[in-house]
């Protein structure tokens, strides 16, 4: 049987969810979805990161301890599942013994390729990485508005140096396929400035004893990076080399990570050189989605344009924001989220073309008592296939053509105008169509999709609205 292996990447958890998180989770779960769909034996494992210096930072901030701070956190993640209709395998936290334990067991199999040296160098906590004098203005990080911190301490460093060639191979020849193409020539033209070996630990004292203990030295911690790309094999059971990790990761030959723009330098580079040092399998493709603005604005807690995906969920439904996102967003580039356009988008798209289509359709069909199964049915090849790999609009666009056709033909046809054996003809190949669509439609909007399969087979009976009036317009 054919698998797939498909992951998210994992959010700190300094923070509440925000929409942009719940794109994430939906382009992999509509991946996921359009694999399972083609009958692949699929894994989705998305979790949280809960190990950053970040995390003791906010904790410490709020009053509470580390372990209420991630524990509350996490949970709020992990609660995206149902309101997104998310359906993904495991939920992996990396303060799990599991995880632990795994960690600890890569970091000993890198162990000829780390050494322990005195640092100095400019950090930015936010993005939990050491950056050069002079490569932000005023050395500022521009992602995080913050200055960066002069640090001076011993850790263990990580020889990534040793693998620039190989991981230069790795990229170039599509041995990892980086999505789109423009990140990977980001990531060749990185290397070619030449890769430095990177420290992978940090002290006690700045940790305040939170982390991963490194192995054999009680007074360090693992950089939250290293233990945290970690998790896409502990999720599996790599410390104890189970099931989960020889058939999805050893013996499969696809091996997906989703990650956004601002990490790719650590999953095409750092992730790929550990693995080459452990000597175990590298992913074998990476897309790399953008990001959301919010009505043109970048997302930010000052200007109270952050977006919850819970509340917009329990206004528009699950699939209306589904929708959204993997229509509205371009799925390998930024996009712009807007309620206004959300609006437009469920009036226009849901309520209108795809909800009416099917009301007027199984209206005419209950009133003539039709009755039809679908023996052999499947989803649309192409469309699937659009899903499978990351083309989340397209897939869209090419069933809402479907559903366009099928309301011209309505018009154009005027069934109630016909013959009742004329009538039932047209109806019953409309029918067949909508199911098909319906089939087709759910890796992207699994709730509708269902509802949709349900209403066209069997004894038709009308149905209520797919997408009722919004009761805040």
């Amino acid at each position: 049987m054919k698998k797939a292996y498909i992951t998210t990447s994992i959010p700190y958890v300094n923070g509440a969810p925000h929409i942009g998180h719940a794109l994430e989770l939906v382009q992999t779960d509509a991946m996921v979805r359009s694999f399972r769909l083609s009958g692949y034996d699929t894994y989705f494992l998305t979790g949280t990161d809960e190990n950053a210096q970040k995390n003791v930072e906010s904790a410490e901030k709020a009053g509470i301890s580390v372990q209420e701070l991630v524990d509350r956190n996490s949970e709020r993640f992990q609660k995206l599942q149902e309101p997104l209709n998310l359906s993904f395998d495991q939920f992996i936290r990396t303060t799990s013994l599991k995880h632990i334990a795994g960690a600890q067991k890569l970091w000993k199999a890198c162990e000829k390729d780390i050494y322990k040296k005195q640092y100095s160098g400019l950090y930015c906590v936010g993005c939990e990485t050491f950056y050069k004098a002079g490569e932000f203005e005023n050395d500022t990080c521009p992602n995080h508005n913050r200055k960066l911190e002069l640090v001076t301490e011993e850790n263990y460093f990580f020889s990534l140096s040793r693998y620039q060639d190989k991981i230069k191979e790795v990229i170039q020849s599509d041995m990892l396929k980086i999505s789109p193409s423009f990140r990977k020539q980001e990531i060749l033209n990185f290397i070619e400035k030449g890769l430095e070996d990177f420290s992978i630990s940090r002290p006690n004292e700045r940790m305040k004893g939170w982390g991963v203990p490194v192995p054999g030295d009680e007074n360090q911690r693992m950089y939250v990076w290293f233990d945290a790309l970690a998790n896409y094999i502990t999720a599996l059971d790599f410390a104890n080399d189970g099931d989960l990790f020889k058939h999805y990761w050893s013996d499969n030959p696809n091996r997906i990570h989703v990650i956004g723009k601002d990490i790719i330098k650590f999953h095409a580079i750092y992730w790929i050189g550990m693995l080459l040092s452990a000597e175990i399998l590298l992913p074998t493709k990476e897309y790399v989605h953008g990001f959301i603005s919010v009505s043109g604005q970048k997302m930010s807690k000052s200007l109270g344009n952050v977006i919850d995906p819970f509340e917009v969920v329990q206004t528009y439904g699950a699939d209306a924001v589904r929708y959204y996102l993997l229509k509205e967003i371009p799925a390998l580039t930024d996009g712009d989220f807007s309620l206004d356009r959300m609006n437009q988008l469920y009036e226009a798209d849901l309520a209108n073309e795809l909800g009416n289509l099917v009301s007027r359709v199984t209206t005419l069909a209950a009133k003539d008592g039709i009755s039809i199964d679908h023996e052999g049915a499947s989803a649309d090849k192409k469309i699937i296939e659009h899903g499978q790999h990351f083309e989340f609009n397209q897939a869209l666009e090419s069933l809402w053509l479907l559903v366009k056709e099928l309301n011209k033909e309505i018009n154009t046809e005027e069934p109630w105008k016909l013959t009742a054996e004329k009538r039932q003809n047209l109806l019953t190949g409309w029918l067949r169509r909508l199911y098909t669509i319906g089939i087709s439609l759910e890796p992207f909007l699994p709730d509708t999709a269902q509802k949709l399969q349900a209403a066209t087979k069997g004894k038709i009976n009308k149905i209520a609205p797919l997408f009722p009036r919004i009761k805040s317009q």
